[in-house]
């Protein structure tokens, strides 16, 4: 079972543990994985549609912004500790997600108006691009998910995690880590780092959804496959409109 660790955080080996131990009826397959993706990916836009316009329209977006991230993440939360309940609350999750990144583009859009004026099509185009390239870097054997290969973008990953965390608390208290937001030198290649491991962590979630189909977990993981190759790729997406934006500040 050691073939289902994901670098992913949402999607772990004791997941698919859990899930085959109990499987007693239809069975997950990588389409019906990818065809739930699709179906979460269309949520997020539709409600990142409605946060962008509303922000252009005058409105206050900050409560959709803070509604979309703290409750995207008690969400992900307990699908991660349920994944029977992936199904029901996979949806609900994509559509805060929206709410969250459709803020976010906002601002940045606003922000670089003049400077950048396309950003958010670059930073959709970099994402859409990096996904297709891991995908097929993964279809074709060029990286495989061998056991290091996991457990260092696994290490990497919850590294990161961790450091936003400290980052976010200090800066309630007034403190920040300038490099996390700053377009210096450091701070792009800070940005960079993080780019590629959230790419990296593509190849893991192909990895856990081929694999999972080829073990015969239960048709409800391909809702959990799904929300997990989502988180991906919103985080993959968030992190390459950081670096564009850090780019386009530098004097």
């Amino acid at each position: 079972m050691a073939l289902f660790k994901s670098g992913n955080p949402t999607v772990s080996e004791k997941s698919f543990e859990k899930s085959l131990v109990i499987n007693t009826g239809e069975v997950m397959t990588v389409r019906g994985t990818m065809n739930k993706f699709g179906f979460l990916f269309l949520m997020v836009m539709a409600t990142a549609f409605y946060t962008w316009n509303a922000f252009f329209g005058g409105q206050d977006v900050m409560g959709y912004m803070l509604t979309g991230a703290f409750g995207g993440l008690i969400v992900a939360l307990v699908i991660v500790f349920k994944q029977q309940w992936a199904a029901y609350l996979a949806p609900l999750y994509a559509l805060l997600e929206g709410l969250f990144v459709g803020a976010v583009s906002a601002y940045y859009s606003a922000r670089f108006a003049e400077s950048a004026p396309y950003i958010i099509i670059q930073a959709v185009l970099l994402t859409f691009g990096t996904a297709v390239s891991m995908f097929f870097l993964y279809q074709f054997r060029v990286i495989r998910a061998t056991e290091t290969f996991r457990s260092v973008i696994f290490t990497a990953t919850m590294g990161i995690a961790i450091f936003y965390l400290i980052s976010w608390v200090l800066r309630m208290f007034g403190i920040t880590i300038p490099f996390i937001h700053e377009g210096s030198t450091f701070g792009i290649i800070f940005s960079l780092v993080v780019v590629t491991i959230a790419a990296l962590n593509l190849i893991l979630d192909f990895d856990m959804i081929e694999r999972g189909s080829e073990m015969g977990a239960p048709k409800y993981m391909e809702w959990y496959g799904a929300f997990g190759l989502l988180v991906t790729i919103v985080w993959l997406y968030l992190e390459i409109l950081r670096l564009l934006g850090k780019l386009n500040s530098r004097d």
